[in-house]
């Protein structure tokens, strides 16, 4: 998310580095955490190259749960005596209460995965939720009047942890957004080319390198 030039990414991917360079990004004010999942951290080791280029600590916002398991995923950078060249964060404990992050208002939505609370935020007219399969009424509150939504469609069949498609067409029809792009697609998807034809006007398939403006 990029915005009067500040740089916020959410989650660290396994393939966090590859993607920050494809986006040609050099400086990141904040990394936010959604969740504590492999998917969604395991390149936060990358986040060494930001302190290089910019010579301090990155900012990371996460929950006291997933904090935890980066703990015990990165234990290194948590350390109290520090190996030279190991990543450098600077964290802030979450929750459900918006903060700011250099003068951009953050307001944290809380989602489950399954049993799992999860993280979703909204920048402004941008509400992004990745991994859940339910949301509370007081948490859709926060997401309605978004110009843009993004929501995870894992599949056609019914999930135990995550949105099938109708249930994210669903929802996507209840927030009303402008534009919704739905994200975390497997292969039971179906082809893009042909499972995005049938989607209802304003409702879109993301894809790698995807640049949404609102």
């Amino acid at each position: 998310m990029q915005e009067n030039g500040i740089n916020l990414v959410v989650d660290s991917g396994p393939d966090f580095r590859q993607q920050m360079l494809r986006c040609g990004i050099n400086h990141l004010e904040a990394l936010l955490f959604t969740h504590s999942h492999k998917d969604h951290i395991a390149g936060m080791d990358d986040v060494r190259g930001f302190n290089f280029i910019q010579k301090k600590a990155v900012p990371i916002y996460t929950s006291e749960a997933t904090l935890n398991a980066l703990k015990r995923e990165f234990y290194y950078v948590f350390e109290d005596e520090k190996y030279p060249g190991v990543p450098e964060v600077d964290v802030n404990i979450i929750d459900k209460d918006p903060f700011e992050i250099a003068g951009i208002h953050v307001q944290p939505i809380q989602v489950l995965h399954y049993r799992m609370p999860v993280l979703g935020f909204r920048f402004g007219d941008l509400t992004y939720i990745t991994d859940a399969n339910y949301i509370a009424e007081e948490e859709k509150a926060k997401m309605k009047g978004s110009k843009v939504l993004v929501l995870n469609a894992l599949r056609q069949s019914e999930h135990i942890s995550h949105f099938s498609l109708d249930q994210a067409i669903a929802l996507a029809k209840e927030i009303g957004a402008d534009r919704t792009y739905f994200i975390h697609m497997s292969h039971q998807i179906g082809l893009h080319i042909e499972i995005e034809q049938a989607l209802p006007e304003g409702m879109f398939f993301s894809y790698d390198g995807l640049e949404v403006e609102i």
